[in-house]
């Protein structure tokens, strides 16, 4: 006697299997793998027009250009609050990479009140976040 499953029961079954799997991304796990010992060359900060910021950081041993961001990030809420800010909003970020030298060009907006846009940064926070990983700022 042949015993024949439903199609439904089939798929349903499949389905339950692959629920449990959790997708990931293959820049994180390239990312971990990755030893980071970075060396932190610098930032160059010039007044553009009023509240905006050009930065401009320079490391080695990034292990992508996310790090090189946060650098740059770490430098404008530093410098919001030296300036007696509270906020910046990045505004762009073009990153640039020479062998293990790498680049980012940031531009920010800085302001007492919380500006308007999706990637705003409270510098204090930021600046905090940025000592707990040993990111130096400005």
């Amino acid at each position: 006697m042949i015993f024949r499953v439903p199609h439904f029961l089939i798929a349903s079954a499949a389905l339950a299997g692959l629920s449990a799997c959790a997708p990931q991304t293959g820049t994180d796990v390239m990312r971990e793998k990755v030893a980071f010992e970075p060396k932190y060359a610098g930032v160059d900060t010039r007044l553009l027009e009023g509240d905006l910021v050009n930065f401009h950081v320079a490391m080695a041993g990034a292990r992508d250009e996310d790090d090189v961001h946060a650098y740059a990030e770490c430098a404008a809420a530093q410098y919001a609050l030296i300036r007696g800010f509270g906020f910046a909003r990045h505004v762009r970020t073009t990153t640039d990479n020479q062998g293990d030298l790498w680049t980012g060009d940031a531009v920010y907006t800085i302001s007492a009140a919380l500006p308007r846009g999706l990637k705003t940064i409270d510098a204090e926070v930021i600046v905090a976040n940025c000592e707990d990983n040993g990111i130096p700022t400005v």
